[in-house]
């Protein structure tokens, strides 16, 4: 891990945790352990700052899910395993870091268009994979199944909707996408999903 990485992973850990508003330029310094001159060196400004880790992020995600995809054995635990993750990445995160991160319009659309592109086209492969080898119905219409899936994500993110202050956002996750993944699948399907669910608790 290069040194840039090191601060972009610290950066992204203090984001998630304490959200991004909680602390200023300078104190985002002093807790890096850094000096300012290196601060100005690897970040024009807080913008680019924001931008960067949220590239960092999204690399990171990208490495991580197909780690975790190539582990499983069949389309139903991929499925699985992607709610798994989501619900678990929601945990870990301060509902703020998500309300803050919508006040930088360029990092929050980078993110949102990762979340868009990565999930029609990770999904629309498992699903189809999964209706060929029976886990999923043959009648469900992998655009629109895919569509809802990715609405649903936008609808839990959204505030209005779901203020984080009264709603807990990885249960909300999990009481939107566990029901729904068990309409789609075949009795075949069904029957791994609900083994899936009880081995992990989720």
């Amino acid at each position: 891990m290069t040194f840039l990485e090191t601060i972009l992973e610290e950066l992204l850990q203090l984001f998630k945790h304490e959200g991004i508003e909680a602390n200023t330029d300078s104190e985002i310094v002093r807790k890096l352990d850094i000096r300012q001159p290196t601060y100005q060196e690897l970040f024009a400004d807080r913008k680019d700052m924001i931008m960067q880790v949220v590239r960092y992020d999204i690399a990171q995600q990208q490495k991580e899910q197909a780690a975790m995809l190539d582990k499983a054995s069949n389309p139903v635990e991929q499925i699985m395993l992607l709610l798994q993750d989501g619900i678990i990445r929601l945990r870990d995160i301060n509902p703020v870091f998500i309300t803050d991160l919508q006040l930088y319009p360029e990092a929050w659309n980078a993110s949102i268009r990762y979340v868009s592109e990565n999930n029609q086209q990770v999904n629309a492969e498992i699903l189809n994979r999964g209706i060929l080898e029976g886990y999923f119905r043959k009648d469900i219409n992998l655009q629109l199944v895919t569509k809802i899936i990715l609405e649903q994500f936008f609808m839990l993110v959204n505030p209005a909707v779901f203020p984080p202050a009264k709603y807990n956002l990885a249960e909300v996750f999990r009481s939107i996408y566990l029901y729904y993944v068990r309409g789609i699948c075949t009795d075949k399907g069904g029957r791994l999903a609900e083994e899936f669910f009880s081995k992990n608790n989720i």
